[in-house]
C-alpha cells in the first residue's frame, strides 16, 4: 500500500506564510513581558504552517508555569486571536472540574452498555476539536487549564494524546490531535517563586525587574514542583516548559493601556454613532494600577478593577444621558476625595 500523503494547496500555503511572517510581532503586542513564552511557541506554529510538523503527534505540547496573573492563559487566547480571529477559538478543559477519578471519564464518555452511555456526550471529540479551527488556520488550540488540579487518571489519559496524537473514546471512536497544539497551565511552584521574590521585590519597590540568575532560579523552583507532581514519562512528552516571570510595574502599566484601549473599542463598537472618546489621565492610571495589581495576583484583578471603576460609572452616565455623542469623557483622580472624577466635553474642542 502506498504511503499516505497530505497535499496543501498553494493558496493555503501562501495564506499560512503571510500569517506566520509577523506571528512573533503580533503575539508580542498582545502578550506583555513574557518574550520567552513567545520564543518557545512561535517556532512550532511556523513548522506546522510550513507543513513540516512530525506525524503521529500534536504540533506542539507546552506546559506554562508561573504565578497567577502573569499571562499564561492570555498567551493561549492571544494565539487563538492571531490564528483564528477570536480569543474564544479554544477547546478548553477546566481541570478543576476533574479532581475525582470518576469525573475524568466525562472527557471520553461512557462505553456502550454502561449507564448513561447515550445521555453523556464526551467533552473531547473530533467534531469539537475541528470546531475551534477556522478558515484562516486548521490548527486547533487545546487548553488544559490548571492541570495540577486534575485527578491522576487525567495524566494517564493524556499520555497517548501527547505521545501518539490520538485519543480513544468510550464508544471506540478516535480523536486525532495531529492538527492541534496543546497547552497546559499550572501554578505549581508559584508560592515558592513568590517567597523567593518577596524579600527584594515588593510591588511598591523601585528596584528594577530581576533577570538572569534570579530568572533561572525561579524556573528551577517551578520545574522542581513539576517533577514532584508529574511522572517522568508525562514530563518527557512535553515539548517546552515555560516559566512566566512576575510582571514589573512597566509591564503592568502596558497591560493597563491595553485594557483601556480595549474598553475604548468596546464603547465605539457597542454604541456606534452614540459612542464617545475616553481619556484616562496619568494619576488615574496609577490609581487603577494600585487597586488592580499586586505581586501576588499580577494583572489578574486589573480587568475587574476597570470594570468596576470605569465601565460601571460610564454606563450610569450613558443611561442618564450625561454623555453627548462624539464627545470626550476625561477620567482624572481627585486626590482630595480619594476617588476617580469623570468630566465631559467636546472632543474636537479638547483636541484643538
Amino acid at each position: 500500500m502506498p504511503a499516505k500523503t497530505t497535499t496543501i494547496p498553494i493558496r493555503n500555503r501562501r495564506q499560512a506564510h503571510e500569517q506566520t511572517d509577523d506571528l512573533y510581532d503580533r503575539l508580542a503586542r498582545k502578550v506583555i513581558g513574557q518574550p520567552a513564552a513567545i520564543d518557545a511557541i512561535v517556532p512550532y506554529v511556523q513548522i506546522y504552517q510550513a507543513g513540516l510538523a512530525p506525524e503521529g503527534r500534536p504540533a506542539g505540547v507546552f506546559l506554562l508555569l508561573g504565578p497567577t496573573g502573569t499571562g499564561k492563559t492570555r498567551t493561549v487566547e492571544a494565539l487563538a486571536e492571531v490564528l483564528h480571529g477570536s480569543p474564544k477559538s479554544i477547546l478548553k478543559v477546566d481541570c478543576g472540574e476533574f479532581q475525582l477519578e470518576h469525573e475524568v471519564a466525562r472527557l471520553i464518555g461512557a462505553p456502550p452498555g454502561y449507564l448513561g452511555h447515550r445521555e453523556t456526550q464526551p467533552l473531547l471529540t473530533q467534531m469539537k476539536l475541528n470546531a475551534v479551527a477556522s478558515e484562516h488556520s486548521n490548527l486547533s488550540i487545546v487548553l488544559f487549564d490548571e492541570i495540577e488540579k486534575a485527578a491522576p487518571s487525567m495524566q494517564r489519559l493524556l499520555l497517548g494524546v501527547l505521545d501518539k496524537g490520538t485519543l480513544r473514546l468510550g464508544d471506540n471512536t478516535g480523536v486525532n490531535f495531529e492538527r492541534s497544539v496543546i497547552f497546559m497551565t499550572s501554578n505549581l511552584g508559584a508560592r515558592g517563586m513568590l517567597r523567593e521574590l518577596a524579600p527584594a521585590f515588593g510591588f511598591e519597590s523601585g528596584a528594577p525587574r530581576e533577570t538572569g540568575s534570579r530568572g533561572r532560579k525561579l524556573s528551577g523552583i517551578a520545574l522542581d514542583a513539576v517533577r514532584r507532581k508529574f511522572s517522568p514519562e508525562f514530563v518527557n512528552r512535553i515539548d517546552a516548559v515555560v516559566t512566566y516571570q512576575p510582571l514589573g510595574r512597566g509591564e503592568l502599566a502596558a497591560i493597563l493601556d491595553q485594557h483601556i484601549e480595549e474598553l475604548q473599542r468596546h464603547i465605539l463598537s457597542r454604541l456606534g454613532p452614540q459612542g464617545f472618546e475616553l481619556r484616562v489621565e496619568g494619576e488615574c492610571r496609577r490609581e487603577l494600577l494600585r487597586l488592580g495589581t499586586s505581586l501576588e495576583s499580577g494583572a489578574r484583578e486589573l480587568k475587574r478593577t476597570i470594570h468596576r471603576r470605569l465601565l460601571q460609572p460610564l454606563a450610569v452616565m450613558v443611561s442618564r444621558g450625561d454623555i453627548e455623542p462624539s464627545s470626550r469623557v476625561t477620567v482624572s483622580y481627585d486626590e482630595a476625595q480619594g476617588d476617580l472624577h469623570f468630566s465631559t466635553g467636546n472632543a474636537a474642542t479638547a483636541a484643538a
